[in-house]
């Protein structure tokens, strides 16, 4: 039973950091389209192979409204911190009551 419990507690630690770690990786992705960043930076590139996936996921689901605004970033972010507080505070909390 212990081992278990911190194999839970284990993944609801990775999970929790991996999901702070994209939260910034969007945040950083949504900085550089208010300025003309070099496309062929490496920086640059990473940020655009790794975010531009679930961004274009959501951009073809969500409908273009507010002249052309892009909301996909505020969505993912939403999205992560319920994630955070739902999914890892459950396993968290699923963790430390089993005995």
């Amino acid at each position: 039973m212990i081992v278990l419990k911190n194999l839970i507690a284990g993944l609801a630690a990775i999970l929790d950091y991996g999901l702070y770690i994209y939260m910034w990786l969007i945040i950083a992705r949504a900085l550089l389209s208010w300025v003309s960043p070099d496309p062929y930076n490496p920086i640059v590139r990473f940020l655009y192979q790794v975010t531009e996936p679930l961004l274009s996921y959501v951009r073809r689901r969500l409908p273009v409204i507010f002249g052309g605004i892009d909301f996909s970033p505020i969505l993912i972010l939403a999205a992560i911190i319920f994630l955070q507080r739902f999914l890892v505070g459950t396993l968290q909390d699923w963790a430390r009551l089993m005995n």
